[in-house]
């Protein structure tokens, strides 16, 4: 096992792995901007190297400083977290090139996975269904508009590298697809440095469900049940919960079978997660394989009891997976909240500034609260990066304790000196739609935007 990890990462995500770190016995070492040099969560970890200033161009995407960062501390490993470098080919290799232990799949496979027409072809081949759209990226509005015409409206404009629904486009008729082409290419490629753009049917009513996955290099594979992220807005998640009100036992069953199978069949280690778009007959179709850890793990770890991070290390270690499918044993329903620093009734604004005061319950309700911060009072909420502030995770024995304990939890939180989205929580959580499980990405149930 590693001695000295590096976590090429901030935040919430730098102080969770950080934490995976010590229960493997490994010690922890961090990376910084200026911006973060004197940030309370910085004690996390047991040594710490600066990178350069405050804008990540300069500092945590600097490829070459934190490759550096990690030789001069001795770290052979190095974890990504997510966002950042979490999901570069070209970083992976590099550190690989470096003799460092790169916490993730090989960088040809996250090459493969990480655009999205490859992506399709090797999941399709490996035996998953895939939502109708072009072969490959598009040459030009002209193209997008035939194959929008054979498929019929709408359809979705997406960039074939990245996501989080950046170079994303819905499009109800050809004069649209035409607009908005050039202008979903270039979103795409100043996000992501390519304007590739491919097209896919939009299916109306549609529920995104990811099933949890972790495979050895030894070709063993388990996945740790599906986690419901529909409740989304501009195709960012706001709410995640495990298990899916949408799925049967028989459905979630043979789901989870079948993505291990794909996962295995393309040769895929580390943690991973398979996105799926759920249709409103039922049926389920590949949309994406996310290649790191992703934000709301927690949602399954404790549905499970396992700790995914610390797995995912282990896993980066060459050591075969511990756990048998049938050790799997799925128990009771968790609710994850992401509460960002947003203003909602001013278009979801960011709101970087001072933490007045920042207090969580330490128990809510029927079930159990787990809260994922790196946050304190007094904090500054820097506006160079993303806005997150906390993770709140339920957990009960059932889906309405669950909803129960996070009103309960989002209630008593006290956070002041910025806008959050706790409003929008509650709204959502109290919504006839949300309560019943009925409910689809295409709204947020129980709230209106201002217009």
């Amino acid at each position: 096992m590693f001695q000295r990890l590096l976590i090429a990462n901030r935040g919430e995500v730098a102080v969770r792995i950080a934490r995976a770190c010590r229960g493997l016995g490994i010690a922890p070492i961090g990376v910084v901007s200026e911006a973060d040099r004197d940030a309370s969560w910085v004690g996390a970890f047991d040594q710490v190297v600066c990178l350069g200033p405050a804008s990540a161009t300069e500092s945590y995407l600097r490829m070459d400083r934190v490759v550096q960062a990690a030789h001069q501390t001795g770290a052979t490993a190095l974890h990504p977290g997510w966002g950042f470098l979490a999901e570069s080919p070209r970083f992976a290799r590099l550190c690989r090139q470096h003799g460092i232990a790169f916490v993730g799949p090989d960088a040809g496979l996250m090459e493969l996975l990480g655009t999205k027409s490859p992506a399709k072809e090797a999941m399709a081949a490996a035996g998953l269904p895939v939502v109708p759209g072009s072969d490959g990226p598009l040459e030009d509005a002209d193209a997008a508009a035939d194959y929008a015409q054979a498929f019929g409206y709408p359809v979705l404009l997406k960039a074939d590298s990245g996501g989080g629904g950046r170079g994303m486009r819905r499009c109800e008729s050809e004069d649209e697809v035409r607009e908005a082409f050039a202008a979903a290419s270039a979103e795409a490629l100043a996000a992501f440095g390519s304007g590739a753009i491919y097209l896919e049917k939009f299916l109306e009513r549609g529920r995104h469900v990811e099933v949890q996955l972790l495979c050895d290099v030894f070709g063993n594979g388990i996945h740790l049940g599906e986690r419901e992220c529909s409740i989304q807005r501009k195709h960012q998640k706001l709410i995640e919960e495990s298990p899916s009100p949408a799925l049967t036992p028989a459905e979630r069953a043979e789901l989870g079978e079948r993505a291990v199978l794909a996962a295995l069949g393309v040769g895929y280690t580390s943690a991973g997660t398979i996105e799926f778009l759920r249709a409103e007959d039922g049926s389920l179709y590949f949309m994406e394989m996310n290649t790191r850890l992703q934000v709301e793990h927690p949602v399954s770890e404790l549905v499970t009891g396992i700790d995914i991070a610390q797995l995912q290390i282990e896993l980066a270690a060459n050591r075969p997976l511990k756990l048998l499918q049938s050790d799997v044993v799925p128990r009771g329903h968790a609710i994850e909240c992401r509460v960002n620093a947003e203003d909602p009734r001013d278009g979801f604004r960011p709101t970087p500034g001072r933490l007045e005061a920042f207090e969580f319950p330490a128990e809510a309700g029927p079930g159990t609260l787990r809260v994922d911060t790196h946050l304190a009072a007094g904090d500054e909420v820097s506006p160079y990066y993303d806005s997150l502030l906390a993770k709140v995770i339920v957990h009960a024995d059932s889906r309405e304790l669950a909803i129960e304990t996070m009103r309960a939890a989002l209630s008593a939180a006290k956070v002041e000196g910025v806008s959050t989205t706790i409003p929008v929580h509650l709204a959502v959580l109290a919504s006839a739609e949300f309560q019943s499980g009925d409910y689809d990405t295409g709204s947020i149930p129980g709230w209106q935007e201002e217009a």
